[in-house]
């Protein structure tokens, strides 16, 4: 039997098994890159994470949201809008539109109620609180939203950096140690 074949057998299964982890993983965080930052930012939509369960089941806390940018004369009952709890702050909430008022002069406003509460939000949503519509949602990957552009962002960024060059490290090392050894087999045949 030549080198080559049995270098390969030897390889086999733990190979395999850990090639394919790693294309898994690669391709799942291609994905979450995908929808975390390429098509939000293409969009110009922010995501955000569901952080309370005021709008259980269909948005639970840890769901990611995208908020796309939505004119306030295209805003429906129905919506779920994504608005300012104050008029200039970055505190925002996601509820549900139940009701559009207007008034005399052509404005708009809006009632809203988070799909879990018994009672609507105590003040009426002006146009220019509202930030978006939600465009879609994620279970649970709101989670990794919170870690990457949380506080934890300042530590996580670079253990990630660390671990990747320490599996680059480990595959080059394990790449040497193969050719050396298929060198040394091909030497004693």
């Amino acid at each position: 039997m030549s080198g080559r074949r049995a270098a390969t057998r030897e390889r086999g299964l733990l190979h395999s098994l850990g090639l394919g982890l790693s294309v898994g993983l690669l391709l799942l965080v291609a994905g979450l890159a995908a929808v975390l930052i390429v098509v939000p930012k293409v969009a110009g939509a922010t995501p955000l994470t569901v952080l309370t369960s005021s709008m259980e089941p269909r948005l639970p806390p840890g769901t990611l949201i995208v908020v796309k940018p939505t004119p306030v004369d295209r805003i429906e009952v129905g919506d779920v809008v994504t608005y300012q709890i104050e008029s200039g702050k970055p505190d925002v909430i996601s509820h549900r539109v139940t009701q559009i008022l207007s008034t005399s002069d052509g404005g708009r406003s809006f009632i809203t109620k988070g799909d879990n509460n018994s009672e609507p939000d105590a003040k009426p949503v002006l146009p220019e609180q509202v930030r978006g519509t939600l465009w879609y949602s994620m279970p649970f990957v709101g989670f990794v939203n919170q870690i990457v552009n949380g506080d934890a962002r300042s530590w996580i960024v670079p253990l990630i950096a660390v671990l990747l060059l320490g599996y680059a490290g480990y595959m080059i090392a394990t790449g040497l140690v193969q050719a050396r050894r298929s060198r040394q087999r091909c030497r004693a045949s």
